[in-house]
């Protein structure tokens, strides 16, 4: 097949769903298919080393669920994407946020392919959603399935777009994360790290994670916070660190793909103290892959992940009291940190690139299938 997938996001910054997006291309591509992705940038394309990309807008950021969104609103490229699609007559057009602007919402406008849409976006509720439904509703009666990656993130779409979604998981590199890292050295003398993942935005609770580690210090000196992720540490985080002059807490910044293995594979006990915004627990599919036990907070992206006392702990989130109750259960209990991490790599599989891919692959063939109905039936739209 010829699929093409389409980002909203600037291609020049891998987030989640561009990483989504760049993993489904490289296994279509294995299975023989033929992939394009569409995307904007704010860097050339030839600075971007892709041989199937093509770059169409120049992404402005924009506020979206707690943080900020890199998305054209590149109107004026309308004819250019009319004219790709026109030209390349792809089997399937399979948007990410498809409602989101501008490019996706144009390609589903203009295709005359199998549209597909993938949800990844769960919060409370949209404005966006609200506020631009009138106009965009007549363009998602385009799409001839919908996938959204989880329950949470098919709930929030649902509520201003009524239908069915297929919940079809975020996937992992089980090859990278699962393999046998080498820890950082520096880490493995004998104290118990503790380990967060994530940008330094406020949603992600890393105030909470510190404000429970200044707890237990004292009681459990032999404890270590390392905090990975790039970006600013948020103002509350910063007055935490500066209030109380906390001991072993090391602000890593960002680190490579590469090396991010490494880190997983140096925690004693994964923390992921998000406040809401988040529609999948990827860094904690890949703690566990990595091997290490997680406690996370109990918001719907993470509890569709974790199942309690099994591969995880869920705490209340924006609680420190709690988080700091079941770091201390985690660190008195070396038997269910080994459990959890046992249980949680035996979890992980069906979250591998290869099985989503596969799962992906079959809602084409079978909307195919309907639609080919149709158009025998005389029903096409």
């Amino acid at each position: 097949m010829k699929i093409a997938l389409v980002s909203p996001y600037d291609w020049a910054h891998h987030g989640g769903v561009n990483n989504h997006i760049a993993c489904l291309s490289k296994e279509f591509v294995q299975r023989g298919h033929r992939t394009t992705i569409l995307a904007p940038s704010s860097k050339p394309a030839e600075e971007l080393e892709e041989d199937n990309l093509v770059l169409i807008g120049r992404p402005v950021p924009l506020p979206l669920s707690g943080s900020w969104a890199r998305v054209t609103l590149s109107f004026h490229r309308n004819r250019q994407l009319k004219r790709l699609l026109d030209d390349e007559n792809f089997d399937v057009l399979h948007m990410h946020e498809p409602l989101f602007p501008v490019l996706p919402l144009m390609a589903l406008r203009f295709s005359k392919s199998l549209n597909v849409g993938t949800f990844h976006v769960y919060a409370p509720r949209s404005r966006g959603y609200i506020g631009f439904r009138p106009l965009i509703k007549r363009w998602f009666r385009n799409l001839h399935g919908k996938i959204a990656v989880s329950k949470p993130a098919a709930e929030l779409v649902g509520r201003y777009f009524p239908g069915y979604y297929n919940i079809i998981p975020n996937g992992i590199d089980l090859d990278h994360f699962g393999a046998d890292a080498k820890p950082i050295e520096r880490f493995m003398d004998g104290k118990l790290n503790l380990l967060f993942v994530g940008r330094m935005e406020k949603r992600k609770g890393l105030r909470f994670l510190l404000a429970a580690f200044a707890r237990l210090k004292w009681e459990y000196p032999q404890l270590r916070l390392i905090v990975v992720g790039p970006g600013k540490i948020d103002a509350p985080s910063e007055r935490i660190l500066g209030e109380r002059h906390m001991e072993d807490v090391e602000i890593i910044g960002g680190v490579t793909h590469e090396d991010l293995p490494r880190y997983y594979r140096t925690a004693d006990i994964f923390c992921a103290p998000a406040t809401g915004g988040e529609s999948f627990g990827i860094v904690l599919l890949e703690a566990m892959a990595s091997g290490a036990p997680v406690l996370a907070s109990d918001i719907p992206g993470y509890a569709g992940v974790i199942t309690e006392g099994e591969n995880g702990l869920l705490f209340s989130p924006k609680d420190e009291e709690s988080l700091a109750s079941s770091i201390v259960r985690l660190v008195q209990r070396p038997d269910l940190r080994a459990q959890m991490a046992e249980r949680g790599r035996a979890y992980v599989p069906r979250f591998s690139w290869h099985q989503v891919a596969s799962e992906v692959l079959d809602y084409y063939a079978r909307l195919s299938d309907e639609r080919a109905h149709l158009r025998q039936s005389g029903t096409l739209r």
